[in-house]
């Protein structure tokens, strides 16, 4: 029968598909390749052999504590980032019916920042030192990532309203995101006026985005969230096709589209949450990448969500790899090199409207 049924698929079709597959794999061999070059790349120089063996389990002290301890997680915590914040984006600009939607732009990963650093200064959830190389350590993540959530979420529902009740237009929604933004930036910023001059410089260095930071525990976390937020999205790939000929369309299709809205933006805050408490904020992600493939492979989500899920840790892994090795030895905010590159192609979007898909 399935013969049959591959028979019966127009040749034009499947060249189509195939295209689309190729692209998303040569992506994935891509980010394997980056990740290669990421462990080697940086201060200690090392070689592809002796990557290798310590890999392997084949190689001296030195070597381990080099790629285990500190490389290895930085760069299976970037992608794995990466992943989570694009994904994220791609599903907001789905539901709300917005390209400009992201967790940044809407002031999500703003809130969640403010959420953690409640948990880091005021109820003891992390240890802050004066050195920029554990300048936070998170001693009890999962208070962390509850309380960056509550953060999220409270943005999250307020955009939700807005959308829904109110019915704003995509501008103002935009314009709410830089609002709830900039509210969660001064509570963050009243925050640090009552801490000392170690807390205060200590937070301010955590929101900059640094991928450095992330422990193997904090990774665990972050990949088993992210990836079952992955997993949900991929299966109502359908849905966020339905939606996308707008809600009468999907609701006549049989999609529950309030239930879908929220959910779907649950799990996107959810991912933002455990990103921003654990790496501080990482601008642009969720904004380029999904644009960059919905360019290449259009709004179909069954291939664009992967897709950009992909993009999205291989834009974030080159970020911090650009980081780490620009001005060697000095190691810079990986936040700062995402913006330079996400606020071209925000104002690019700007320039060409809101209105267009």
């Amino acid at each position: 029968m399935r013969q049959v049924a591959m028979e019966n698929i127009p040749e034009s079709y499947l060249k189509y598909t195939q295209r689309k597959v190729f692209i998303i794999c040569l992506l994935f061999l891509l980010t394997v390749l980056l990740g290669v070059y990421a462990i080697n790349a940086g201060s200690a120089e090392l070689s592809p052999a002796q990557v290798m063996l310590t890999l392997l389990g084949k190689a001296e002290g030195r070597l381990n504590i080099i790629i285990w301890n500190i490389r290895l997680p930085r760069v299976l915590a970037a992608v794995t980032a990466g992943v989570g914040l694009s994904v994220a984006g791609c599903v907001m600009q789905n539901l709300l019916r917005n390209p400009l939607a992201s967790p940044f732009t809407l002031g999500v990963s703003q809130g969640a920042a403010f959420g953690a650093a409640v948990a880091i200064i005021a109820l003891g959830a992390g240890s802050i030192h004066s050195t920029s190389v554990d300048a936070v350590i998170i001693n009890n993540p999962y208070l962390v990532t509850i309380s960056a959530f509550v953060g999220a979420m409270a943005t999250t529902l307020v955009v939700l309203f807005l959308a829904q009740v109110r019915g704003v237009t995509p501008e103002a929604m935009v314009l709410a995101g830089v609002a709830l933004g900039s509210l969660f930036s001064a509570a963050t910023i009243i925050l640090q006026f009552f801490a000392s001059d170690v807390q205060v410089a200590s937070i301010v260095f955590w929101t900059f985005g640094d991928i450095g930071r992330a422990s193997w525990r904090d990774l665990e976390i972050m990949a088993v969230l992210t990836f079952a937020a992955l997993l949900y999205f991929i299966a109502n790939r359908w849905n966020y096709n339905a939606l996308d000929g707008g809600e009468e369309t999907a609701k006549g299709l049989g999609v529950d589209v309030e239930r879908i809205r929220l959910t779907g933006m649950f799990a996107a805050s959810l991912v933002t949450a455990v990103t921003v408490s654990f790496l501080g904020i990482i601008g642009f992600i969720g904004l380029v990448a999904p644009h960059m493939m919905r360019r290449m492979l259009g709004g179909d989500h069954r291939f664009l969500i992967p897709a950009a899920s992909v993009m999205g840790g291989l834009l974030l892994l080159a970020s911090d790899t650009l980081a780490r090795t620009v001005v060697s030895p000095v190691v810079l905010p990986v936040g700062a090199i995402t913006s330079f590159m996400g606020a071209p192609l925000f104002l690019y979007l700007l320039s060409r409207g809101y209105g267009k898909r």
